[in-house]
């Protein structure tokens, strides 16, 4: 894949006019309320993970509509105090798998929350998942998940993984072993794409993050993805809309509550990006996109000039564990 989107100069300069709902706020701070109104119902259950530096909660707690929304705790073998912790979102298709597959911020000594992303986890394996059982999950789309109930804002597959992903934050809150007022979320493409909306959602809940660290993130500035390319998922879109042609306006208005460069402005949290010049995925502009629309709040993003989707990989992770402990060290000092 060459490099077909904008220059990096160009990029860093890349402030698109992304219209947002005038009710956006409105919008989600209701869909929190109502979520915040069925009991939380947040168990953490001991399992065995056959690591031996590192223990493991099965964790459920209720999200959209009082669904139950599955997870993992993990946290350094012994702990029994509140630990910093990163809250991980996961790209499309993943899930939180089997228990000893995503450990990597309780090894660096963090509590590691892994939540399941409803309806997914097809390509992560595992034994028990979380379902979208919603009635608007069999509205008319294309296969894959990006036009379920894509046509109004209320029934939207988004909708109920953005509240899933606010109500982890509840959820993890009140484990004796999370820190409440130490958490960054991460995660990447699609989980990028939710780390954004968390980090923008979360002062709408009234839950003050430390930061957010979305990689090659998906969803953001969907109308220039659609235009300049046809790779999935982005694609599903298109797909959708090729036949249903008169549908063309309602989703791009409902897209546009679930945008990550709206979202994003949101936010309040110092953020850390990443990007890949030659993604066809999530292609650079878009990412720059919500990148420059960003929050009011520190933020820097790690370019990775001839990879795909991929991105930085185990580069980004150690670009992180520098940036995470940076942020925890800094909460410490306060």
């Amino acid at each position: 894949m060459a490099m077909f989107d904008l220059s990096l100069d160009k990029l860093r300069e890349y402030r698109p006019e992304v219209a947002a709902p005038a009710d956006l706020v409105d919008f989600w701070r209701r869909s929190i309320e109502k979520a915040r109104t069925e009991d939380l119902s947040a168990s953490f259950t001991a399992v065995d993970n056959k690591l031996a530096v590192i223990d493991t909660y099965d964790v459920s707690y209720a999200g959209f509509g009082g669904a139950p929304v599955k997870g993992w705790l993990h946290v350094p073998a012994g702990t029994t105090g509140p630990l910093p912790t990163v809250v991980q979102y996961h790209g499309y298709s993943g899930g939180r798998g089997f228990a000893h597959a995503t450990t990597l911020w309780a090894q660096a000594g963090y509590a590691h929350f892994v939540m399941d992303t409803r309806g997914q986890g097809y390509s992560s394996g595992g034994l028990s998942g979380t379902p979208d059982a919603s009635p608007y999950a069999g509205l008319n789309h294309t296969p894959g998940f990006m036009t379920a109930g894509i046509t109004d804002p209320e029934t939207y597959y988004y909708r109920r993984v953005y509240i899933d992903a606010v109500r982890a934050l509840d959820a993890v809150r009140t484990s004796p072993l999370v820190d409440p007022d130490k958490i960054i979320v991460t995660g990447g493409s699609q989980g990028g794409g939710i780390s954004i909306a968390a980090a923008g959602l979360a002062p709408l809940a009234g839950i003050d993050l430390l930061g957010c660290a979305p990689d090659v993130p998906f969803l953001c500035h969907f109308q220039r993805a659609l235009e300049i390319t046809d790779k999935d998922p982005y694609g599903e879109i298109a797909r959708y809309l090729k036949g249903f042609r008169h549908d063309v306006d309602a989703a791009l208005n409902t897209l546009s509550y679930f945008d990550g460069v709206n979202l994003g402005r949101l936010a309040t949290a110092p953020a850390l990006f990443s990007v890949a010049l030659m993604d066809p995925i999530c292609p650079p502009s878009t990412v720059f996109a919500a990148y420059n629309h960003y929050g009011n709040a520190q933020k820097d993003i790690e370019v990775y000039h001839y990879n795909t989707h991929e991105g930085g990989q185990t580069y980004q992770d150690v670009a992180q564990l520098d940036w995470f402990a940076q942020i925890f060290g800094a909460a410490a000092q306060k």
